[in-house]
């Protein structure tokens, strides 16, 4: 079981013990759609940067909700979202760490250039990995906030 060895044994046993007090999932709880969301000091630059960069699309704006304006980018009909939010009066600074990472395995080697060459025409820059795993078969690119986005030259294998 993955879980003993990321969490211990003892750990592994209550994730085990408390799965068998729930139901299966069902085929409509595995599809389920994750949205990364976080705080941004340049909402309109840092959209910008992930359109431009990653090739996302604006699927959602919000504009004084609750104190809050966003934006949430994607791939229509992919189950997966980044939204960037800005609190009004509020600053939230720069990442908090050099580990914090959106990681995209691109396996084609061909396409994986290309899509380095946009992401830093889009404005993020090359810098080196905090983790060096990354920099074997990658690279690591920081947005204007701190953050890390990783294009990985490789398919993504589970183990």
């Amino acid at each position: 079981m993955r879980a003993a060895s990321i969490c211990g044994a003892r750990s592994a046993r209550v994730i085990e013990e408390q799965s068998e007090n729930f139901p299966p999932m069902t085929e409509s709880m595995n599809r389920m759609v994750m949205r990364v969301a976080r705080p941004t000091d340049h909402l309109e630059s840092l959209a910008q940067m992930y359109s431009d960069g990653l090739g996302f699309e604006l699927l959602s704006e919000f504009v004084n909700h609750r104190a809050f304006d966003g934006v949430i980018l994607g791939h229509p009909g992919e189950p997966y979202h980044l939204e960037f939010t800005s609190q009004r009066d509020h600053h939230v600074g720069p990442a908090p760490t050099r580990d914090h990472l959106l990681v995209f395995y691109i396996p084609d080697r061909d396409e994986w250039e290309r899509r380095c060459r946009r992401i830093v025409a889009a404005g993020f820059r090359h810098v080196q990995s905090w983790n060096p795993f990354w920099d074997e078969a990658g690279r690591t690119f920081e947005d204007i906030d701190g953050y890390r986005v990783v294009l990985q030259n490789a398919e993504w294998e589970t183990t």
